[in-house]
């Protein structure tokens, strides 16, 4: 079964977010080893930060975030320079490592402020999911509705229109 670990830093808040992600969670059990990992957001003073600050709250959330990576885990990194692509190339990219890659996917959601350049560099794939801006928490449920989607495709079950 192919394993797929969501490291994210930050903690859902709102509670139908939460139960969004659990629900998706539990429809991909089905499909894949799903682990997620949350990881603590660096404290920046908002009105005061300049971008040194912000910088390095970015490189100490980076080294949590690498330090977490599953050792032979292929990291795809969420970022809004990433790449465009629809629910059928995600659900092939998923079938390409099943089948020839490593065998299992990381995918990572930064903090408000994005991801350090040290995880994007590591990454195999830059994955947007819009050249929209929305917020990282909602993204997690993005993600894993679209990790559902895609897991369904490669199926051949009916959830994808």
């Amino acid at each position: 079964m192919q394993r797929i670990t969501v490291i994210c830093v930050g903690k859902l808040g709102q509670d139908f977010l939460q139960k969004g992600c659990a629900e998706y969670a539990k429809r991909l059990g089905g499909f894949c080893e799903l682990k997620i990992v949350e990881l603590p957001e660096e404290l920046i003073r908002e009105k005061s930060a300049g971008e040194a600050q912000i910088r390095r709250a970015l490189e100490k959330e980076g080294e949590r975030i690498l330090a977490a990576l599953p050792k032979n885990a292929a990291p795809v990194a969420l970022c809004i320079e990433g790449k465009l692509c629809s629910s059928e190339e995600l659900a092939g990219f998923l079938q390409e490592q099943a089948v020839f890659g490593r065998g299992e996917t990381a995918f990572i959601i930064g903090s408000s402020h994005g991801l350090a350049d040290a995880v994007k560099q590591r990454a195999v794939l830059r994955l947007s999911m819009s050249r929209m801006t929305f917020p990282h928490q909602l993204a997690r449920l993005m993600l894993f509705e679209q990790l559902y989607r895609a897991m369904s495709i490669n199926a051949g079950a009916k959830y994808h229109k």
